[in-house]
Formats: C-alpha cells, structure tokens, sequence
C-alpha cells in the first residue's frame, strides 16, 4: 500500500495562469513559496523557502485564477510529484509540483474577507462564510516577515 498527500501553506509566487484543454477543462498553474526557520550552525535563525509549482483542475482551476494574485496566501492540499527537466547548460533540474485536490484561500494582511472562501466543490458545501473561515484560520499561517519577496 502507498500513500502520496501533501498538505502546503504559503505564499503565491507570481500570477495564476488559466488556460483550457482542447476538451475544455480549465487548468491553472501558480507557485507557492513555503517558509521554515532553522537555525544555521551559528545559532542564528535564517529563512528556508521551498518553492511548489501547483496545478489545479476545472472549477478549481477557475477560482483560483479569478481570487488569486502574487502574494496572497493559500492552502493547498494534493499528490505530491516531482518534475524533471534540463536547463540551458545541459543540467539536470527537478521542480516539486503539487497536483492540487483541494485549496482554500486565505485572508491576506489587508482581512480581505472574499479570500477566505474555500475553492472545494464537496468539503465545506454547507457551511456559511464564518465557519469557513474559521475552519482555514485554525491552520497556522505564515507572519508577514516569512514572505520571501
């Protein structure tokens, strides 16, 4: 048996980007940049980002594309893969990519209320916008000084 499931919390990178399949499935792609801090052997603290490259499908795809902008914090729950390309120099480079099963948006520093709605078809389909909102904000999210940009 295996089990493949991710669950990230960071900050977009740069815009989403919608595009349509030829059967007409929206498909959107964005990075996220996520934040952990370590101590070096110093003792100081620095900042580690890992960056994802996530793709969402369908109504997914949509949301995202319409609330999203560079910045805003997400959450993004999926299988986790990972990309293999060659760059210009002929070297060997690997890109995380999350194949997104479910996102929700959450309130950036301004407590902009509409990003807090959750882009899930099925999970919160009954719950009014407060305990939406409540549920997203029990999750920890990063402090304005994590954002690496």
């Amino acid at each position: 048996m295996s089990f493949n499931k991710i669950i990230a919390i960071g900050n977009l990178g740069r815009d989403p980007e919608l595009r349509y399949t030829p059967q007409g499935d929206a498909v959107c792609d964005f990075s996220i940049a996520v934040n952990d801090r370590k101590r070096d052997k110093a003792g100081e603290y620095q900042d580690v980002t890992t960056w994802f490259k996530v793709t969402l499908w369908r109504r997914q795809a949509e949301n995202a594309s319409k609330y999203l902008t560079k910045g805003r914090s997400v959450y993004v729950e999926g299988r986790l893969q990972v990309e293999e390309w060659t760059d210009r120099d002929g070297k060997n480079r690997y890109t995380l990519v999350i194949q997104g099963s479910d996102i929700h948006f959450i309130s950036d520093t301004r407590g902009d209320e509409m990003s807090s709605e959750p882009a899930s078809d099925n999970e919160f389909a009954g719950q009014d916008v407060s305990a939406r909102k409540a549920t997203v904000e029990s999750t920890v999210a990063p402090a304005d000084d994590d954002i690496p940009f």
